[in-house]
Parts: structure tokens; C-alpha cells; sequence
């Protein structure tokens, strides 16, 4: 069973930086196309930035300039850097791995962008 874990969010100014880190367990885990999604309250779940297993990287519109996602093979990890971060970004941050027609997800980390 794969399993999927997100660190790395918190409390941070208008303006701010964090790096959310996205740990997948699985010895194939260089084959893995990874999202990262993001829920705002009431809001439904949206990609914010996607890597897939050649590292090519895709954003939303929002996401576009200020964050980015890369991966680290050997650590089994994808990371999402985040910079100039506004009030609208507050959100659930969800990882999602996804591997032929399976996908496993996260249970997300909360990200807070408050003054």
C-alpha cells in the first residue's frame, strides 16, 4: 500500500514563504506523477501544481510565478515552494500520487496566510 504524507504548512504573513514537503512511500516512486491540490473552505479541491515523472512541471493560473514544485527521487519526496503568499492561499494543501490508474492522497496540510 502506498502511503502519502504532507508536512511543512502553518502560519505565515501576507508576503510570506513556506515549503511543503510531500513524502510517498514505494520503490517505484521515480514513476509517480504527483499534484498537489489545495481546499479552501467551502471551496472545491483544485490543482495548484502537478510534476510528473520526467519532472515536467504544469501550475494554475494562481499558482503561476510564485510557487514551485520539484522532486528529489532519491528522497521519495516532491516539494512545493510557495513565495508571496496572500490571504487567498490559505488552504487544506493536498499531495496526490498517482501511478497507472491508481492514485493515493494525503490527508493534507493547513496552510494559513494571515496577518
Amino acid at each position: 500500500q502506498v502511503q502519502v504524507s504532507e508536512s511543512g504548512g502553518g502560519l505565515v504573513q501576507p508576503g510570506g514563504s513556506l515549503r511543503l514537503s510531500c513524502s510517498v512511500s514505494g520503490r517505484i516512486f521515480s514513476n509517480y506523477n504527483i499534484g498537489w491540490y489545495r481546499q479552501a473552505p467551502g471551496a472545491q479541491r483544485e490543482l495548484v501544481a502537478y510534476i510528473n515523472m520526467i519532472s515536467r512541471t504544469n501550475y494554475s493560473d494562481s499558482a503561476l510565478g510564485r510557487f514551485a514544485i520539484s522532486r528529489d527521487n532519491a528522497k521519495n519526496k516532491v516539494y512545493l515552494q510557495m513565495s508571496s503568499l496572500k490571504p487567498e492561499d490559505t488552504a487544506v494543501y493536498y499531495c496526490n500520487a498517482k501511478w497507472r490508474e491508481y492514485d493515493w492522497w494525503g490527508q493534507g496540510t493547513q496552510v494559513i496566510v494571515s496577518s
